[in-house]
């Protein structure tokens, strides 16, 4: 809490904790002419009570006081995070080297004893606020530190990540160019070169039935070349070429809805649309251990509008959250002997009683520790091993989000194990 003594708009708040009540008024009326604003108490509860209702700059605390003494008081003190800067001058008739510890060792920042000269509490009195003023100059200067360093940070962020998407959509736009050109001349050659196999399979059906007793170098070729084999074969090869053709287009297709190369700015987001194009996508990542273990999709998509966003950056999301749970879960594949796990993420979209739309993807892997959970959208923050992440993912996730979409971007650590991101956008 950013505070400074000399602007609050009246003098130092001092309070005076003493049993008797002689002393309270002799402190009270010396400090007062000096223009310090007193407050007083003649118990430690009463103490207690004054600071929690307004803490003061400055406390002169007995030592010997019936019920709460004045070492529980300054302990008690000390131990609550909201009193625990405020300095405490201790007053005692006691000279002996063990009641200064036992008061320096409750918190106390000075020890006067008694009977005390006015004009030594006078000197310690200013010596101590003037103390308490550079500390909280330094906390507040600290925070002010801190403050402009996040900002650095989060600008460092958004320059890297724009130039990410910049070169994404560059390489994007390159490869699905560089793609589209002989994959067009694929697609276009498959269907006459399907034709012209099965022309020449059905002309050689034909030569079979009218010469019947082909010479036997036609026969000894035929063995040679397993024509039967030969002709299935051929059918299936032009079958994967077809297949393969299409998982081609499929992919150039997600790219093109992922980065919106045809578009700019800012357009209506079909979300299921979205997700699907970022699976396609990340296909490939849904596979571990060469093959072995499968990442099972389950969906529950419910129909929802459309909503006005810039689609490039939201699709950026869905990858950065999506790229997080298979990673989460390979995490959980590799260090689990349990053979009976199977690896899932969940893709829930629904609309909300505010009118929002909600984006759930729930996955069960390693999930994140509680420890970690507050900093998860911090930037440069990361739970990855070096070399596996920056830490710019859910720091730029929820920028977008929040910033670009107005919308709320939450993580939930599921008890039966991995985690939640939702998404919801007005």
């Amino acid at each position: 809490m950013d505070i400074h003594l000399e602007e609050k708009g009246f003098v130092a708040d001092i309070l005076i904790v003493d049993d008797k009540l002689e002393n309270i008024r002799f402190l009270s009326d010396f400090l007062s002419k000096h223009n310090y604003q007193v407050r007083k108490a003649i118990n430690g509860q009463a103490a207690l009570k004054s600071v929690s209702t307004l803490p003061p700059d400055l406390i002169i605390l007995d030592i010997n006081m019936p019920g709460m003494g004045g070492y529980e008081v300054c302990e008690y003190l000390k131990n609550d995070p909201k009193t625990s800067a405020i300095p405490v001058i201790f007053l005692s008739a006691g000279n002996e080297v063990n009641d200064k510890i036992l008061a320096f060792a409750a918190g106390g920042i000075d020890y006067i004893t008694k009977p005390f000269n006015l004009e030594e509490i006078l000197v310690r009195v200013q010596t101590h606020l003037k103390l308490r003023q550079l500390q909280i100059n330094l906390h507040n200067r600290n925070q002010e530190i801190q403050s402009m360093l996040l900002e650095l940070q989060k600008t460092e962020a958004a320059l890297i990540q724009k130039e990410k998407l910049v070169n994404a959509s560059q390489i994007t736009a390159g490869i699905s160019h560089e793609i589209n050109n002989p994959l067009s001349f694929i697609v276009g050659n498959l269907k006459p070169a399907s034709e012209y196999s099965e022309n020449l399979i059905t002309l050689i059906s034909l030569y079979q039935k009218a010469f019947p007793d082909a010479t036997p170098e036609i026969n000894k070729f035929i063995q040679h070349i397993e024509l039967d084999f030969l002709i299935k074969d051929l059918r299936e090869i032009i079958n994967s070429l077809h297949t393969g053709a299409e998982r081609i287009s499929s992919v150039i297709k997600a790219l093109h809805i992922f980065s919106r190369l045809d578009e700019s700015g800012i357009k209506p987001i079909d979300i299921q649309g979205s997700i699907e194009s970022v699976l396609i996508i990340l296909r490939y990542k849904l596979v571990l251990n060469q093959g072995a273990v499968n990442i099972a999709v389950v969906k529950n998509y419910q129909d929802t509008p459309k909503f006005i966003g810039q689609a490039n950056l939201f699709n950026q999301v869905l990858l950065n959250i999506l790229q997080n749970a298979i990673q989460a879960l390979e995490s959980k594949v590799s260090s689990n002997i349990d053979s009976s796990f199977n690896p899932t993420i969940w893709l829930n979209i629904s609309t909300t009683e505010q009118q929002k739309i909600k984006i759930s993807i729930k996955d069960n892997g390693i999930g994140v520790s509680p420890e970690h959970q507050s900093r998860l959208f911090e930037p440069f923050f990361t739970t990855k091993s070096p070399g596996k992440g920056v830490g710019l993912g859910l720091f730029t996730s929820y920028q977008i989000i929040t910033e670009f979409h107005q919308g709320t971007l939450t993580y939930h650590n599921c008890p039966e194990g991995g985690s939640e991101f939702v998404i919801e956008i007005p």
